[in-house]
């Protein structure tokens, strides 16, 4: 993609004024609007009202008053489904579902761009006709990594094992907006790329990035049996931790 065009595309988000992301924000500033949106984007996929009143221990039309407001806002998708196994006539209306939108929400007061210098700064790298930058760029994703797992390890605690480790990064993971959910094969996903923005007009060099970046997490837990690897998923980060058989 042409570094110029890239830097001059700008997202849904950067084109909203002040007063649409402070209206989001508004929105949020509810405390059971708040916890449902949260339970949302904890699941990771779709959530029924039914789900959604019982997890938080409120009325269902509680529910969908809430659920129904955070998706006039954006900050959630909506879909249809039928959820049991039959089909036809009899089988009932299809169920609401929900699940986190794309939306990002920033609000700085003054206005400040950082994203706007990320891209140039990534439009700079790309555009360099050597390797070099990217290798650096590589080194330091890498040692921030090893500095986020050694943080993991001193919080886990002398003599943790691996479990106790992985825990421990997870939470720092969380931290930095990645998202991080432990799937039923004992891998760990990284459901949300805090540079989404950034990856949909560099997806080569950010990718790269948070691949160096998730080794050097790796390598600072200093763990046997995980490992950093690219796994692309649709509106997931790139990398995915994945347990590996040590051979004796």
């Amino acid at each position: 993609m042409d570094a110029n065009r890239s830097v001059n595309e700008t997202t849904e988000v950067e084109m909203a004024g002040a007063d649409e992301q402070i209206a989001a924000i508004g929105v949020l500033n509810e405390p059971v609007r708040r916890a449902l949106y949260q339970y949302v984007v904890d699941r990771g996929g779709d959530v029924t009202r039914d789900q959604a009143a019982e997890a938080l221990g409120i009325s269902r039309a509680l529910a969908v008053f809430h659920l129904d407001r955070l998706a006039e806002e954006g900050l959630l998708d909506v879909s249809f489904r039928r959820l049991g196994e039959k089909r036809g006539p009899g089988s009932g209306r299809p169920s609401k579902l929900y699940r986190r939108s794309p939306r990002q929400v920033e609000v700085s007061l003054p206005p400040r761009s950082y994203e706007l210098a990320a891209r140039l700064l990534a439009a700079a790298v790309e555009g360099t006709p050597t390797p070099e930058a990217v290798e650096v760029l590589s080194g330091v994703a890498r040692s921030f990594g090893e500095s986020l797992g050694d943080e993991a390890q001193l919080r886990a605690g002398a003599g943790a094992d691996t479990e106790a480790r992985l825990l421990a990064a997870q939470e720092l993971l969380a931290a930095h907006g990645f998202e991080p959910a432990r799937m039923e094969d004992g891998s760990i996903r990284l459901r949300n790329c805090p540079f989404h923005v950034l990856a949909d007009c560099h997806r080569g060099l950010i990718c790269g990035m948070n691949l160096s970046l998730m080794q050097g997490v790796v390598d600072g837990l200093r763990v046997g049996g995980v490992e950093a690897v690219l796994d692309p998923q649709p509106g997931m980060c790139c990398v995915s931790f994945r347990l590996i058989e040590l051979t004796p």
